[in-house]
Protein backbone atom coordinates (compact mmCIF):
# COMPACT_ATOMS: atom_id res chain seq x y z
CA UNK A 1 0.00 0.00 0.00
CA UNK A 2 1.34 3.32 -0.81
CA UNK A 3 2.41 5.19 1.83
CA UNK A 4 0.55 8.72 0.86
CA UNK A 5 -2.81 10.28 -1.15
CA UNK A 6 -2.08 11.65 -4.00
CA UNK A 7 -5.67 12.34 -4.90
CA UNK A 8 -6.64 15.48 -3.21
CA UNK A 9 -9.04 13.20 -0.56
CA UNK A 10 -9.37 14.34 3.07
CA UNK A 11 -9.33 12.04 6.35
CA UNK A 12 -12.59 12.95 6.69
CA UNK A 13 -14.23 12.26 3.46
CA UNK A 14 -12.33 8.87 3.73
CA UNK A 15 -14.35 8.19 6.99
CA UNK A 16 -11.33 8.94 9.17
CA UNK A 17 -11.83 10.44 12.60
CA UNK A 18 -9.37 11.14 15.38
CA UNK A 19 -9.98 9.34 18.30
CA UNK A 20 -10.70 10.35 21.82
CA UNK A 21 -7.53 9.90 23.97
CA UNK A 22 -9.50 7.09 26.13
CA UNK A 23 -10.18 5.08 23.43
CA UNK A 24 -8.20 1.46 23.31
CA UNK A 25 -4.69 2.05 22.07
CA UNK A 26 -2.75 -0.05 20.25
CA UNK A 27 0.58 1.37 21.10
CA UNK A 28 2.06 4.66 22.99
CA UNK A 29 4.97 6.47 20.97
CA UNK A 30 7.85 7.95 22.70
CA UNK A 31 11.48 8.98 21.82
CA UNK A 32 14.03 8.60 24.19
CA UNK A 33 15.53 12.15 25.82
CA UNK A 34 19.21 13.05 24.74
CA UNK A 35 19.43 16.53 24.10
CA UNK A 36 21.63 18.06 26.80
CA UNK A 37 20.27 21.99 25.64
CA UNK A 38 16.90 21.43 26.63
CA UNK A 39 18.03 19.40 30.24
CA UNK A 40 21.12 20.34 30.78
CA UNK A 41 21.46 19.66 34.44
CA UNK A 42 18.75 16.99 35.15
CA UNK A 43 19.00 14.58 31.98
CA UNK A 44 19.62 11.34 33.82
CA UNK A 45 16.45 12.05 35.96
CA UNK A 46 14.52 13.16 33.37
CA UNK A 47 15.37 10.02 31.55
CA UNK A 48 14.11 8.46 35.33
CA UNK A 49 10.44 9.38 33.96
CA UNK A 50 10.93 8.24 30.89
CA UNK A 51 11.31 4.53 32.64
CA UNK A 52 8.48 4.78 34.80
CA UNK A 53 6.10 6.23 31.88
CA UNK A 54 7.37 2.59 29.83
CA UNK A 55 7.23 0.70 33.20
CA UNK A 56 3.22 1.58 33.49
CA UNK A 57 2.31 2.06 30.12
CA UNK A 58 3.77 -1.36 28.65
CA UNK A 59 1.52 -3.84 30.53
CA UNK A 60 -1.18 -2.40 28.99
CA UNK A 61 -0.21 -1.64 25.31
CA UNK A 62 2.57 -1.64 23.53
CA UNK A 63 5.46 1.33 23.66
CA UNK A 64 7.62 2.49 20.49
CA UNK A 65 10.39 4.07 21.67
CA UNK A 66 13.16 6.04 19.12
CA UNK A 67 16.47 5.80 19.73
CA UNK A 68 19.34 7.17 17.92
CA UNK A 69 21.43 4.39 17.72
CA UNK A 70 22.27 1.14 18.65
CA UNK A 71 24.31 1.80 21.89
CA UNK A 72 21.15 4.08 23.39
CA UNK A 73 18.85 0.61 22.09
CA UNK A 74 21.55 -1.33 24.44
CA UNK A 75 21.78 0.78 27.18
CA UNK A 76 18.23 1.92 27.41
CA UNK A 77 16.64 -2.15 27.03
CA UNK A 78 19.07 -3.14 29.91
CA UNK A 79 17.84 -0.22 32.04
CA UNK A 80 14.20 -1.26 31.28
CA UNK A 81 15.21 -4.68 32.20
CA UNK A 82 16.22 -3.74 35.73
CA UNK A 83 13.62 -1.74 36.41
CA UNK A 84 11.22 -5.25 34.89
CA UNK A 85 9.46 -3.16 32.76
CA UNK A 86 7.27 -5.76 30.13
CA UNK A 87 9.92 -6.23 27.68
CA UNK A 88 7.92 -7.98 25.56
CA UNK A 89 5.48 -4.79 24.72
CA UNK A 90 8.78 -2.57 23.98
CA UNK A 91 10.00 -1.70 20.71
CA UNK A 92 12.91 0.26 20.49
CA UNK A 93 13.54 1.83 17.29
CA UNK A 94 16.28 3.47 15.30
CA UNK A 95 14.83 6.79 14.39
CA UNK A 96 17.34 9.62 15.57
CA UNK A 97 15.27 12.78 16.98
CA UNK A 98 16.83 16.32 17.94
CA UNK A 99 14.46 15.84 20.56
CA UNK A 100 11.25 14.22 22.53
CA UNK A 101 8.61 16.14 21.93
CA UNK A 102 6.49 13.07 20.20
CA UNK A 103 2.96 14.98 20.55
CA UNK A 104 4.17 17.69 18.24
CA UNK A 105 6.18 16.74 15.14
CA UNK A 106 4.89 12.96 15.70
CA UNK A 107 1.95 11.75 13.72
CA UNK A 108 -1.71 12.21 14.40
CA UNK A 109 -3.31 9.23 13.79
CA UNK A 110 -6.59 8.45 12.40
CA UNK A 111 -8.65 5.79 11.97
CA UNK A 112 -11.86 4.16 10.08
CA UNK A 113 -14.40 1.19 10.19
CA UNK A 114 -12.94 -0.29 7.44
CA UNK A 115 -10.89 -3.73 6.30
CA UNK A 116 -9.37 -1.30 3.87
CA UNK A 117 -6.54 0.37 5.80
CA UNK A 118 -8.35 1.09 8.75
CA UNK A 119 -5.96 3.06 10.28
CA UNK A 120 -4.07 6.48 9.08
CA UNK A 121 -2.37 9.64 10.05
CA UNK A 122 -2.40 13.39 9.36
CA UNK A 123 1.69 14.55 8.90
CA UNK A 124 1.49 18.00 9.78
CA UNK A 125 4.35 20.34 9.03
CA UNK A 126 6.32 21.46 11.88
CA UNK A 127 8.34 24.39 12.31
CA UNK A 128 10.10 24.66 15.80
CA UNK A 129 6.85 26.33 17.35
CA UNK A 130 6.38 29.08 15.61
CA UNK A 131 10.21 29.48 14.34
CA UNK A 132 11.89 29.98 17.54
CA UNK A 133 13.95 26.67 17.41
CA UNK A 134 15.42 26.01 14.24
CA UNK A 135 17.58 23.27 14.95
CA UNK A 136 14.61 21.35 16.04
CA UNK A 137 12.63 21.90 12.68
CA UNK A 138 14.95 18.58 12.09
CA UNK A 139 12.36 16.35 13.52
CA UNK A 140 9.69 17.27 11.04
CA UNK A 141 10.84 14.11 9.23
CA UNK A 142 10.49 11.38 12.26
CA UNK A 143 6.65 11.16 11.53
CA UNK A 144 7.45 10.06 7.75
CA UNK A 145 10.18 7.81 8.68
CA UNK A 146 6.95 6.33 10.68
CA UNK A 147 5.11 6.69 7.69
CA UNK A 148 7.90 4.11 6.01
CA UNK A 149 7.73 2.06 8.87
CA UNK A 150 4.11 1.38 9.59
CA UNK A 151 2.81 1.36 5.92
CA UNK A 152 -0.29 2.91 6.62
CA UNK A 153 -1.65 5.93 4.25
CA UNK A 154 -0.52 9.36 5.48
CA UNK A 155 -2.46 12.73 4.59
CA UNK A 156 0.38 15.49 4.33
CA UNK A 157 -0.78 18.81 5.23
CA UNK A 158 0.33 22.24 4.50
CA UNK A 159 -0.52 23.96 7.23
CA UNK A 160 2.00 24.52 10.21
CA UNK A 161 0.45 22.26 13.37
CA UNK A 162 1.47 20.64 16.67
CA UNK A 163 -0.50 17.63 18.03
CA UNK A 164 -0.36 19.23 21.23
CA UNK A 165 -2.27 22.79 20.04
CA UNK A 166 -5.64 20.35 19.75
CA UNK A 167 -7.78 18.04 21.92
CA UNK A 168 -10.89 15.93 20.75
CA UNK A 169 -13.54 14.12 22.56
CA UNK A 170 -14.03 11.47 19.97
CA UNK A 171 -17.75 12.31 18.92
CA UNK A 172 -17.39 15.30 16.80
CA UNK A 173 -15.90 18.24 18.97
CA UNK A 174 -12.14 19.82 18.85
CA UNK A 175 -10.52 22.08 21.27
CA UNK A 176 -8.06 24.64 20.36
CA UNK A 177 -6.66 28.10 20.84
CA UNK A 178 -6.67 31.19 19.53
CA UNK A 179 -2.82 31.81 20.71
CA UNK A 180 -1.48 29.14 19.53
CA UNK A 181 -3.33 28.75 16.00
CA UNK A 182 -4.15 31.85 14.63
CA UNK A 183 -0.89 32.93 15.72
CA UNK A 184 1.37 34.17 12.89
CA UNK A 185 4.25 32.36 13.22
CA UNK A 186 2.49 29.57 12.05
CA UNK A 187 0.41 29.91 9.02
CA UNK A 188 0.18 34.16 8.59
CA UNK A 189 -1.62 33.39 5.35
CA UNK A 190 -5.23 31.64 6.62
CA UNK A 191 -7.88 32.86 8.20
CA UNK A 192 -9.59 31.65 11.28
CA UNK A 193 -12.23 29.91 8.95
CA UNK A 194 -9.41 28.15 6.75
CA UNK A 195 -8.03 26.92 9.68
CA UNK A 196 -10.98 25.45 11.10
CA UNK A 197 -12.18 23.45 8.17
CA UNK A 198 -8.64 21.47 8.14
CA UNK A 199 -9.24 20.34 11.27
CA UNK A 200 -12.80 19.56 10.16
CA UNK A 201 -11.01 18.05 7.36
CA UNK A 202 -8.22 16.33 9.25
CA UNK A 203 -9.56 15.28 12.55
CA UNK A 204 -13.22 14.21 11.09
CA UNK A 205 -15.05 16.90 13.43
CA UNK A 206 -18.15 19.41 12.80
CA UNK A 207 -17.58 21.92 15.97
CA UNK A 208 -14.27 23.60 16.53
CA UNK A 209 -14.13 25.26 20.29
CA UNK A 210 -11.51 28.44 20.75
CA UNK A 211 -10.08 29.49 23.96
CA UNK A 212 -7.88 32.21 24.27
CA UNK A 213 -4.60 32.31 25.60
CA UNK A 214 -2.37 29.76 27.24
CA UNK A 215 -0.42 29.63 30.46
CA UNK A 216 2.64 31.32 31.44
CA UNK A 217 6.57 29.72 30.50
CA UNK A 218 4.54 28.17 27.92
CA UNK A 219 6.64 28.20 24.33
CA UNK A 220 3.98 26.65 22.22
CA UNK A 221 2.34 29.25 22.06
CA UNK A 222 -0.66 27.99 23.96
CA UNK A 223 -1.02 24.74 23.65
CA UNK A 224 -4.19 23.28 24.60
CA UNK A 225 -3.14 20.19 26.44
CA UNK A 226 -2.13 22.81 29.18
CA UNK A 227 -5.42 23.98 29.61
CA UNK A 228 -7.78 21.76 29.06
CA UNK A 229 -9.11 18.23 27.79
CA UNK A 230 -11.85 16.29 27.44
CA UNK A 231 -12.32 13.11 29.76
CA UNK A 232 -15.49 11.95 28.35
CA UNK A 233 -17.55 13.36 25.42
CA UNK A 234 -19.32 15.54 27.05
CA UNK A 235 -17.00 16.27 30.26
CA UNK A 236 -13.76 18.91 30.04
CA UNK A 237 -11.71 19.45 32.34
CA UNK A 238 -9.85 22.83 33.04
CA UNK A 239 -6.97 24.36 35.23
CA UNK A 240 -8.36 27.81 37.58
CA UNK A 241 -5.38 29.45 39.43
CA UNK A 242 -7.07 30.47 42.55
CA UNK A 243 -4.42 32.61 43.16
CA UNK A 244 -6.09 36.31 41.52
CA UNK A 245 -2.36 37.78 41.43
CA UNK A 246 -1.29 35.19 39.57
CA UNK A 247 -0.42 35.61 35.52
CA UNK A 248 -2.65 33.26 34.84
CA UNK A 249 -5.23 33.67 36.34
CA UNK A 250 -7.20 36.14 34.19
CA UNK A 251 -6.48 33.94 31.17
CA UNK A 252 -7.68 30.96 32.68
CA UNK A 253 -10.49 32.43 34.11
CA UNK A 254 -11.44 33.86 30.35
CA UNK A 255 -10.68 30.06 29.41
CA UNK A 256 -13.44 28.82 31.88
CA UNK A 257 -15.60 31.25 30.62
CA UNK A 258 -15.58 30.43 26.87
CA UNK A 259 -15.99 26.77 27.86
CA UNK A 260 -19.21 27.32 30.14
CA UNK A 261 -20.56 29.26 27.00
CA UNK A 262 -19.08 26.92 24.58
CA UNK A 263 -21.53 23.78 22.56
CA UNK A 264 -20.72 20.51 21.46
CA UNK A 265 -21.29 18.72 18.29
CA UNK A 266 -24.83 18.69 19.06
CA UNK A 267 -25.30 21.73 20.20
CA UNK A 268 -25.32 20.61 23.81
CA UNK A 269 -23.68 22.38 26.91
CA UNK A 270 -20.40 20.78 28.55
CA UNK A 271 -19.91 19.10 31.96
CA UNK A 272 -17.03 21.46 33.20
CA UNK A 273 -14.53 19.70 36.04
CA UNK A 274 -12.12 22.35 36.91
CA UNK A 275 -8.19 21.10 38.43
CA UNK A 276 -6.36 23.32 40.38
CA UNK A 277 -3.17 24.99 39.38
CA UNK A 278 0.18 24.15 41.18
CA UNK A 279 2.40 26.99 42.99
CA UNK A 280 4.85 28.60 40.20
CA UNK A 281 7.53 26.44 39.47
CA UNK A 282 10.86 27.90 38.21
CA UNK A 283 14.15 27.25 36.59
CA UNK A 284 16.96 29.61 36.53
CA UNK A 285 14.52 32.13 37.34
CA UNK A 286 12.09 31.46 34.39
CA UNK A 287 8.45 30.45 34.63
CA UNK A 288 7.34 26.95 33.52
CA UNK A 289 4.47 25.50 31.95
CA UNK A 290 3.36 23.46 35.00
CA UNK A 291 -0.03 22.23 34.73
CA UNK A 292 -1.97 18.62 35.79
CA UNK A 293 -3.99 19.20 32.44
CA UNK A 294 -0.87 18.04 31.06
CA UNK A 295 -2.04 13.95 31.79
CA UNK A 296 -1.89 11.26 29.48
CA UNK A 297 -4.40 8.95 28.99
CA UNK A 298 -2.98 5.29 28.04
CA UNK A 299 -4.97 2.02 28.43
CA UNK A 300 -5.50 1.13 31.93
CA UNK A 301 -3.88 3.89 33.80
CA UNK A 302 -3.58 7.89 33.35
CA UNK A 303 -0.36 9.46 33.50
CA UNK A 304 -0.33 12.39 35.54
CA UNK A 305 2.91 15.53 35.67
CA UNK A 306 3.20 16.33 39.62
CA UNK A 307 5.46 19.26 41.03
CA UNK A 308 6.41 18.18 44.99
CA UNK A 309 3.21 20.61 45.90
CA UNK A 310 0.57 21.08 48.10
CA UNK A 311 -1.83 20.74 45.40
CA UNK A 312 -0.58 17.66 43.50
CA UNK A 313 -2.73 15.36 45.83
CA UNK A 314 -6.33 17.32 44.92
CA UNK A 315 -5.28 17.21 41.30
CA UNK A 316 -5.00 12.89 41.45
CA UNK A 317 -7.66 12.81 43.49
CA UNK A 318 -9.98 14.87 41.47
CA UNK A 319 -8.38 12.54 37.94
CA UNK A 320 -8.88 9.34 39.85
CA UNK A 321 -12.64 9.97 40.62
CA UNK A 322 -12.92 10.93 36.71
CA UNK A 323 -11.18 7.58 35.65
CA UNK A 324 -12.54 5.12 38.02
CA UNK A 325 -11.72 2.34 35.81
CA UNK A 326 -7.81 3.42 35.50
CA UNK A 327 -5.42 3.28 37.48
CA UNK A 328 -3.86 6.91 38.09
CA UNK A 329 -0.56 7.65 38.52
CA UNK A 330 1.65 10.64 39.54
CA UNK A 331 4.86 11.19 38.00
CA UNK A 332 7.15 14.13 39.59
CA UNK A 333 7.96 15.93 36.04
CA UNK A 334 9.86 19.24 37.87
CA UNK A 335 12.94 18.45 36.08
CA UNK A 336 10.88 17.39 32.80
CA UNK A 337 8.92 20.67 32.61
CA UNK A 338 12.14 22.82 33.11
CA UNK A 339 12.45 21.36 29.28
CA UNK A 340 9.38 23.33 28.38
CA UNK A 341 6.95 20.59 28.63
CA UNK A 342 5.30 17.41 30.45
CA UNK A 343 3.98 13.47 29.84
CA UNK A 344 1.01 14.56 27.29
CA UNK A 345 3.76 16.53 25.31
CA UNK A 346 5.88 13.48 24.94
CA UNK A 347 3.66 10.70 24.21
CA UNK A 348 0.96 10.26 21.52
CA UNK A 349 -1.33 7.38 21.27
CA UNK A 350 -2.10 4.88 17.77
CA UNK A 351 -5.31 3.80 18.42
CA UNK A 352 -6.04 -0.10 17.93
CA UNK A 353 -8.18 -0.96 14.94
CA UNK A 354 -10.38 -3.87 14.32
CA UNK A 355 -7.74 -5.57 12.34
CA UNK A 356 -4.43 -6.65 14.17
CA UNK A 357 -1.39 -5.66 13.04
CA UNK A 358 2.02 -6.62 13.65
Amino acid sequence: MSNSFSTPTTPSSLGYSMPAEWARHHATWLSWPHNLETWPTDLEKVREIWIQMICALSPHELVYLLVNDASTEQEVTARLKAANAALANVRPLRIPTVDAWMRDYGPTFVRRNSHDAPLAFNDWIFNGWGGKYQAYEEDERVAREIATLLKVPVFNHKIILEGGSIEVNGAGTCLTTEQCLLNRNRNPQMRQQEIEQVLKNSLGVSQVIWLGDGIAGDDTDGHIDDIARFIDPRTAVCIIEANSKDANYRCLQENYERLRNAKDQSGGELELVTLPCPSPVYFENARLPASYANFYIANEVVLVPVFDDRNDKEALGILQELFPERKVIGLRCNEVVAGLGAIHCVTQQEPAVSLPRP
